[in-house]
């Protein structure tokens, strides 16, 4: 399988999915914001940042870059994509997934191994997990509010598409403790965590078995994998 990592100017966690990707068993393959060729890669990934154009609104200009215009397409016809923090900000500029990300109600940035609650297994990025799962990602953004309207909200609720939730605390003021959605059709996920930094022993967060052994981040990427050999 090979997975598609865009780089933005501003990108610093592009090296890092290529990694996790690498790691997972399938080909990373780098592709530039300013192309419209997706190389005929089967999944793509939208890594975490500070993309070009974040001062005016994060994402926002990202989401207009012109390998955009081939991300939103083939999004739209069901290639499985992530959205990983700067990703899920440019996931939602674009309306691939509802809602919209704010500044923390912190006003500060936050860094910090955070605790989420697996909502769904539905998605291609999720079908490794049980629902329910407790798993610990490495979280870091200072814009990580979900929000979105009432009727929006419970949309999302009702059908499923909340797919991680925060555990023990809210690190961003996020509705409802949400920290990553899909699309309707679960192909598209994107979150504010960061699965790339929990996949390698030695280098994740701590763990009671050990310090920095913690890899619930490579399930993401296992996932997808193994969706595209079954044929889903």
């Amino acid at each position: 399988m090979r997975i598609g990592v865009v780089t933005f100017p501003g990108s610093l966690d592009d090296r890092d999915a290529q990694r996790a990707i690498r790691i997972a068993g399938a080909e990373p393959v780098a592709l530039w914001h300013g192309d419209h060729d997706l190389h005929g890669v089967d999944a793509l990934v939208l890594p975490g940042g500070f993309s070009y154009g974040d001062y005016l609104r994060c994402g926002a200009i990202a989401s207009l870059s012109p390998i955009m215009t081939e991300v939103i397409d083939a999004a739209n016809k069901g290639m499985p994509v992530l959205g990983i923090c700067n990703g899920f900000q440019m996931l939602a500029e674009a309306h691939l997934v509802d809602g919209g990300l704010i500044r923390n109600d912190s006003g500060t940035f936050i860094c910090r191994d955070q605790r989420l609650r697996v909502e769904s297994t539905s998605t291609a990025w999720t079908g490794g997990f049980s629902t329910g799962q407790e798993i610990t990602i490495p979280l870091k953004n200072g814009e990580g509010g979900f929000i979105a309207s009432a009727e929006t909200l419970a949309r999302l609720e009702g059908e499923g598409q909340v797919v991680f939730r925060y555990l023990d605390v809210n690190p961003n003021g996020s509705l409802n403790d949400i920290a990553g959605v899909s699309n309707a059709r679960g192909n598209v996920v994107g979150l504010m965590p960061h699965p790339e930094h929990a996949v390698e022993p030695g280098f994740g967060p701590d763990t009671p078995a050990a310090m920095r052994s913690g890899i619930d981040g490579l399930t993401f990427f296992a996932s997808v994998i193994e969706r595209s050999l079954v044929g889903a």
